[in-house]
């Protein structure tokens, strides 16, 4: 029988060097990485407008067709970036002004890509306070996926069965994400708890969606609407999906209680992700670490952050993590299969199997 290897919790640093990252912060203030680009973003948008602008086009112009999908598979790939835009805007990156910035991630993420902003805004910031920490960061909460071994363990019937496989079917299971980020954020809408400008993303979300459906299902026939959807939301979770899972998970894993510097927090618990184009294709997540640590800071000053704090790291010995989007997919699976081992049942060792007979 094997057990499951997980990596070690963050040790707390007591050094006050390492504790506060102000020496890091003003070298990157100096060389001016914290200034917004709204050029590069209003760039981007005017870029990705039209190339919805085209898939709609096109669209049109192909009519009762199988190459539709085509379509689909573009518009799942156009709306993930517009989405990456969106996460931008929340984090402060576009605007100067904050309320600049919640009013364009708000139409970005509700009206183009039909995801409640607010959600996205109550969970994500969540995260970032507490990356990887047990009970405190939602991304590594309990859902059909297990990430902690205590939650693999609490699996019965066919949830262990598929716990201990959970690695393998990680990224097939991404095919659905597209439904759940949709489904998930509209519940939150209609939950009873305050939502600051509920009417104001209901509206805007079920327009969207409204408009969307009714476009599909007029111009193409039923069986072909379904799957030009359904090509849709697999390409745009599995894509979504395959941008934020290579940067914490089969990180250290922070116990609830632990009280870690700021610095250690963030950098321990994240993974770059090198190679060309990643900035492009990942929407500056490629660059975890950076952002972890500056969230407002614009993605085209991603890069040269990286220098200064892999080497500010290396002079305070912090363990910087950075590896190629392949490798960090091996490294998911293999973490999410071996967690998955705690779902498994003691006599399902072969060799305890067989004294038992």
């Amino acid at each position: 029988m094997s057990t499951t290897a997980q990596p070690a919790a963050p040790k707390t640093r007591t050094n006050s060097v390492v504790s506060s990252y102000s020496g890091l912060l003003k070298a990157v203030r100096e060389e001016g990485l914290l200034k917004r680009r709204r050029s590069f973003y209003i760039t981007t948008f005017i870029f990705l407008c039209a190339g919805l602008l085209a898939a709609g086009t096109g669209f049109f112009l192909i009519g009762e067709s199988w190459f539709q999908l085509l379509i689909a598979a573009a518009l799942g790939v156009l709306l993930t970036q517009m989405a990456f835009i969106a996460h931008e805007a929340a984090h402060r990156q576009v605007f100067e002004s904050g309320p600049a910035n919640d009013r364009a991630g708000r139409f970005v993420a509700n009206a183009v890509v039909g995801i409640s902003y607010q959600w996205w805004m109550n969970k994500h910031s969540r995260h970032h306070a507490n990356p990887n920490t047990v009970g405190k960061d939602p991304d590594i909460d309990m859902d059909t996926i297990s990430f902690l071994p205590e939650q693999a363990a609490r699996q019965k019937g066919f949830m262990a069965w598929f716990a201990r496989r959970q690695g393998w079917l990680f990224f097939p299971l991404l095919t659905l994400e597209g439904i759940n980020l949709h489904a998930t954020s509209i519940k939150h809408l209609f939950a009873n708890k305050q939502v600051k400008g509920r009417v104001t993303e209901l509206s805007m979300v079920f327009l969207r969606l409204g408009l969307y459906l009714a476009a599909v299902f007029f111009f193409l026939p039923v069986g072909m609407a379904f799957a030009f959807i359904g090509v849709q939301l697999a390409v745009f979770g599995v894509y979504m999906g395959a941008s934020f899972a290579p940067n914490h998970k089969g990180m250290p894993i922070i116990p609830k209680d632990s009280k870690v510097d700021f610095l250690s927090r963030q950098v321990l618990t994240s993974r770059n992700i090198k190679g060309t184009g990643m900035n492009t294709l990942m929407g500056g997540l490629n660059y975890q670490i950076e952002h972890h640590l500056f969230p407002n800071m614009p993605r085209p000053h991603l890069a040269r952050a990286s220098e200064i704090v892999k080497e500010y790291c290396a002079e305070h010995k912090i363990p910087y993590t950075e590896t190629t989007l392949t490798q960090s997919y091996g490294i998911v699976v293999r973490y999410l299969n071996e967690v998955g081992l705690a779902a498994r049942d003691p006599f399902d060792c072969p060799m305890t199997a067989q004294r038992r007979r």
